[in-house]
């Protein structure tokens, strides 16, 4: 028999939704494991692909600062890995793993201004301070982080959907 206060957070944690059957919110945890197996991902990219073309052109590999042609290569790679993804499959490899998905709140498709906007924005503004604007989502009530707030946006388990 479950107490009031873990039948409050369940309450807190789903929701009925007109294209879903239940919702229920991907929390804090899931979705870090989740953003570790996508950089896992990214840097499983850039060996494959960037490191190769850059050795292959004959371009410097080292990284003085933080503007070299490598940097600026692999920084692209993290973010077209991340608008693509999201904004074609509305997940992550990450997030195909451990089986959460990215919606509007609205119940709209996700357009390619909402996920640019998440994306680039709202995960700046998420990075900025020690990464605070990801810990939002342990503590706010549809687990959103602050780039989800921004863009409209949550993660929820797949499978509800």
């Amino acid at each position: 028999m479950m107490n009031e206060e873990q039948q409050e957070t369940i309450q807190s944690e789903t929701v009925d939704s007109p294209h879903y059957s239940v919702i229920h919110y991907a929390g804090f945890w899931m979705r870090f494991w989740a953003y570790l197996l996508d950089l896992v991902v990214i840097a499983s990219i850039n060996g494959i692909i960037v490191y190769p073309v850059f050795r292959f052109m004959d371009l410097p590999l080292e990284e003085n600062h933080m503007f070299t042609p490598l940097s600026i290569a692999t920084a692209a790679t993290f973010y077209l890995y991340f608008i693509f993804m999201t904004k074609i499959f509305k997940q992550t490899i990450g997030k195909m793993v451990f089986g959460l998905k990215v919606i509007d709140l609205n119940d709209r498709p996700l357009t390619w201004s909402t996920v640019l906007f998440r994306e680039l924005v709202g995960k700046f503004i998420s990075k900025t301070i020690l990464f605070i604007g990801f810990l939002v989502a342990a503590f706010s009530p549809k687990k959103q982080g602050i780039h989800d707030m921004i863009a409209d946006t949550t993660v929820v388990h797949e499978r509800t959907c």
